[in-house]
């Protein structure tokens, strides 16, 4: 039981640190009371609006590998957002990482109907958190200009922020120096 209640502790207090993040980059936003427990209907776990966008949020914190959500979870999610009128949104946080955003269909469904997000999956394929509070835009090799040609290799700027997109990716620069860099 007590690992229970301090799991419970442990995502309240992750559910708070996203709310004051959310807050804090401008958004309105609340927090439902006890996420469905204090009431019969699934209510998600985050509302947050900037005045033009508005996301219904569930959140969902690992120490470990992998996330999952039941798929009742995830078809509440859906039913509450469309009839609020929101996005409805999956943030996942792991461990010394941040909030990642998925759309509940860009997430891997398992035979059992079950929703499973990966560490890797999230830090690839995710919405960072500044991306979903529009603070930067994601940029990839491609729209940098890696689409094979030899037409921006003279380009001293392009084949910089290639250089700089691939010492991320392969884990030699942090994306907070990049984005100054860039």
């Amino acid at each position: 039981m007590t690992t229970t209640v301090s799991a419970n502790r442990k995502g309240d207090r992750r559910e708070r640190e996203l709310v004051n993040a959310l807050d804090e980059s401008g958004f309105a936003v609340m927090r439902a009371p006890a996420s469905g427990s204090a009431t019969e209907r699934e209510l998600p776990d985050v509302l947050a609006g900037d005045g033009e966008t508005f996301y219904a949020i569930e959140a969902k914190s690992s120490a470990g590998d992998p996330i999952y959500l039941t798929g009742e979870e995830v078809e509440a999610l859906l039913f509450f957002a469309r009839n609020f009128g929101a996005k409805a949104r999956i943030a996942v946080r792991f461990d010394r990482e941040d909030w990642y955003f998925f759309h509940p269909g860009d997430l891997y469904t398992t035979d059992a109907g079950s929703y499973r997000v990966k560490k890797e999956k999230a830090l690839a394929e995710g919405t960072d958190f500044p991306e979903f509070v529009g603070e930067t835009e994601k940029v990839t090799l491609a729209e940098v200009g890696d689409d094979g040609s030899d037409a921006d290799a003279s380009d001293p700027e392009i084949e910089e922020r290639r250089t700089i997109l691939e010492a991320v990716r392969d884990g030699h620069m942090p994306v907070e120096d990049a984005m100054d860099v860039l």
